[in-house]
C-alpha cells in the first residue's frame, strides 16, 4: 500500500509517533480492533481499543512465497478476546489486518500485514496467536484427487448443491442436549432416519450461537430423533436453543446421484479400478467379448 505524502514526511522527519494497530475479522462478522498505544484510535471505519494488553513481535516478511509469520500476545479480557471464545473456536481462521499509525493523526496509516489467525495457545491468563501471510494458502492441497469419493463439500463451489433447499435443511429446537454431543430433538418425521447423517449441525441461538459441529449419527428412539457429533460443540447448547441441521453425504456416486439428484457436478471417479482389478487375470471362463466389466 503506497504511503501518503504527508506520512511518508512524518516518516522522514527522524521524529516519529508511531503505533501499531490490527482489526480481527471473525468468520462470524465480528470485527474487533486493537492498538498498542496508550489511547484509542479510530480509523478505516473500526475503533482501536488501547486497553487490552495486546502486543506483537516483529513481523518475518519476505518478497519470494516463503510465509510471512508472526505473533501476537495479548491478555484474556473479559470485554475483548475472551478464554471462553478462543475454546468455541470463534477465532479460528479470522482474517487480519495490521497498519502503522501515526498516533498524533490516525488519518495517516498504511496497511504492513494482511493474513490470518493461525494456531492460538492460551496459559495463565494470557493467548498468543500464530498470524499466517496470504502465502499461507499456497500451502494448501490443490486440484482434484484421483479417487472414486467425491472430492467436494456439500454446498461449496465445486459441488454446486442449494443446501437451503427445504427438503435438505431445518432448522428445529434442542429438547435436550447430553455432553455437548448428543441433541434430542422431536419434530423431525418428514426427514428419512439418518437423512442427516454426516451431515452438518449448526447453532443458530442461544450462548454457542454461529458454532458448528460435524453429524456422526442420525437415529430414531422413543423420544424422537437423537443427533450425534463426531466431537462434542465447543459452547453450551441448552434446551430450546435452535439448531440448523443440513442433510449428510457420504461423497459416493450413488448418493450424489439419488439422495441429491445432482451427479452432474459429481467430483469422484467412481468407475476407478479397485485393488481387486489390478491382481485380475485372463481366463477363458466368464463373458469375454471386450466389453465393460463394470456390473
Amino acid at each position: 500500500m503506497p504511503l501518503s505524502a504527508t506520512f511518508q514526511a512524518h516518516l522522514e522527519s527522524g521524529a516519529t509517533t508511531l503505533a501499531r494497530a490490527w482489526a480481527l475479522t471473525r468468520q462470524d462478522g465480528v470485527v474487533m480492533g486493537f492498538t498498542d498505544h496508550d489511547r484509542d484510535m479510530t480509523f478505516a471505519g473500526i475503533t482501536f481499543r488501547a486497553d487490552t494488553g495486546m502486543t506483537a513481535r516483529a513481523l518475518s516478511q519476505t518478497t519470494g512465497l516463503s510465509v510471512d509469520n508472526s505473533a501476537a500476545v495479548s491478555a484474556l479480557s473479559s470485554e475483548a478476546i475472551t478464554e471462553e471464545d478462543i475454546s468455541a473456536g470463534r477465532y479460528d481462521g479470522a482474517a487480519l489486518r495490521i497498519w502503522m499509525v501515526n498516533w498524533r493523526d490516525a488519518a495517516q496509516h498504511a496497511l504492513i500485514f494482511t493474513g490470518t489467525l493461525g494456531e492460538m495457545t492460551r496459559t495463565a491468563g494470557v493467548f498468543e496467536a500464530e498470524l499466517r501471510g496470504l502465502s499461507e494458502a499456497l500451502n494448501q492441497p490443490q486440484g482434484l484427487v484421483y479417487q472414486a469419493p467425491c472430492g467436494a463439500v456439500l454446498g461449496d463451489a465445486a459441488c454446486r448443491f442449494d443446501t437451503a433447499h427445504p427438503d435438505f435443511s431445518t432448522v428445529v429446537p434442542v429438547a435436550s442436549v447430553t455432553g455437548r454431543r448428543l441433541f434430542r430433538i422431536a419434530g423431525l418425521s418428514g426427514f428419512a432416519p439418518r437423512w442427516f447423517e454426516q451431515g452438518r449441525l449448526e447453532v443458530v441461538s442461544g450462548p454457542a450461537a454461529g458454532l458448528v459441529g460435524a453429524i456422526k449419527g442420525d437415529r430414531e428412539d422413543s423420544g424422537g430423533r437423537v443427533i450425534e457429533l463426531w466431537s462434542e460443540i465447543r459452547g453450551t447448547v441448552l434446551a430450546g436453543d435452535s439448531l440448523r441441521l443440513v442433510a449428510g453425504c457420504d461423497r459416493r456416486a450413488e448418493t450424489c446421484r439419488d439422495k441429491f439428484d445432482n451427479f452432474l457436478n459429481f467430483r469422484g471417479f467412481p468407475h476407478i479400478p479397485g485393488e481387486d482389478w489390478l491382481m485380475s487375470y485372463p481366463t477363458r471362463s466368464g463373458l469375454n467379448d471386450g466389453g465393460s466389466l463394470k456390473s
